[in-house]
This record gives structure tokens, sequence and C-alpha cells, in this order.
């Protein structure tokens, strides 16, 4: 016996509420990475908490042709938070204490990619994070937005040819804080 689809759960939580623990439970250890990763570790369990109240609330909206909720909570996400920076530690050292050169160079140069991605456009820069981090497909990262899928292309398209730009080597490119 195969499980429900996420639309079905859904579905089904119409009538009875409590079916929609199910979506949390297939979904929710994703969205706290992708929240962790946006807001830090320490906020990332109360907005995933706020992010399962609002599609709760919403669930009458969830299109029923999409077969998985991710896209939709993703979403969510994008709607209330994707504005949050991610918070990384940029002089952490390597996990077995053995740092090579790619590694201090990744160190090194984190700070200046965080720079370049937080000056992008709202919109390029959730388009960005979606493919980057979350992996999303055009057509979800499109379902997640809520855009054309050509749209989605034309953001992350941008936002590459923008972040190859902030990022140039030549030194003659500064990233600026908006």
């Amino acid at each position: 016996m195969s499980s429900p689809s996420d639309a079905e759960v859904i579905r089904r939580s119409l009538g009875e509420p409590e079916a929609f623990g199910l979506i949390y439970d297939r979904h929710a250890a994703t969205l706290l990475r992708f929240l962790g990763r946006r807001a830090g570790a320490k906020v990332s369990e109360g907005l995933v908490g706020e992010l399962f109240r609002i599609a709760f609330e919403r669930r009458k909206t969830f299109d029923g042709s999409r077969p998985t909720a991710l896209p939709w909570l993703y979403g969510i996400g994008a709607n209330r938070w994707l504005r949050a920076s991610a918070r990384m530690a940029p002089g952490r050292d390597a996990a077995d204490g053995r740092a090579g050169a790619a590694a201090l160079d990744a160190r090194l140069l984190f700070p200046r990619v965080a720079d370049a991605i937080e000056s992008l456009p709202d919109d390029e820069r959730e388009a960005l994070l979606l493919f980057a981090w979350e992996a999303l497909s055009y057509q979800s990262m499109a379902e997640a937005l809520e855009l054309p899928i050509g749209t989605v292309r034309s953001r992350l398209n941008r936002a590459r040819a923008r972040l190859r730009e902030l990022l140039a080597t030549n030194g003659k490119n500064r990233v600026r804080r908006r």
C-alpha cells in the first residue's frame, strides 16, 4: 500500500485537521534546514512552527493537482523569511582541524560572497538561494514563488550575472551592502 500524496493528505485535513500533521512529519526537517540557513539555528524552530501554522490556515488554497506540498511550503517560507540573511561563521575551523588550501580560500572568500548575495535584489536572491541551497528544479521554484517558469529562469540568470560582476577578482568591483 503506497502512502497518500501530500495533496491527498491536505484534502483529507480539511475534514480531519489532525491529518495535516503528516505534512509536518514529511517536510519539517527539510524546512528546518532551509530556515536555519536563512535565519540561524536559534530561531529556525520557531519559524518552522510559524510556517506550518500559516500553511495549516491556508491549506484550502493548496493546488491539489500538485503531488507534493514542499514547493508550496517553500513559497510560504520565501514570502515570510527569505529576506533574512544566512548567519555563517566564516572563521570556523575544519572539523578534523586540517583545513586545506581550498578550505582556507573558502573561509576567506565567504564574507565577500555573503555580501554579494545580500546585495542582490530580493527577487533574484530568492531564486538563487532556492536553486543553490535547496536544489529545487525550475518548475518547483516557479511553484514556490508563484511565478511563470520563464521569470524564474531570468531572475536566476540575472542573479548569476550580478554575482560574477560583484565577485570579479580584478578589484574594480566592490560589493556594497543594501
